[in-house]
């Protein structure tokens, strides 16, 4: 499961989720957004680095700033 950590009022999580989106395209890609804010944990984790893009699977994240071509080198190495 693909999971892009953000939180309320950040442009540049909203940047990083258009790009996903964008990205995603006609793949059958399942993602979800995670609010940060809501777990003590995740905003200590993330807070200052958002938005990060996480891989479940590998343990593999992106963080920003990504370009286009290296969003899609981490989605295409994710699906099958």
């Amino acid at each position: 499961m693909l999971a892009l950590y953000t939180t309320a009022g950040c442009h540049l999580c909203e940047q990083a989720e258009a790009l996903l989106q964008q990205a995603s395209g006609e793949k059958l890609l399942v993602w979800q957004s995670i609010e940060i804010a809501e777990q003590d944990e995740l905003l200590e984790r993330y807070g200052v680095r958002i938005p990060v893009l996480s891989d479940s699977a590998s343990g593999d994240e992106l963080g920003w700033p990504f370009s286009d071509q290296e969003l899609i080198g981490f989605l295409d190495k994710r699906i099958v």
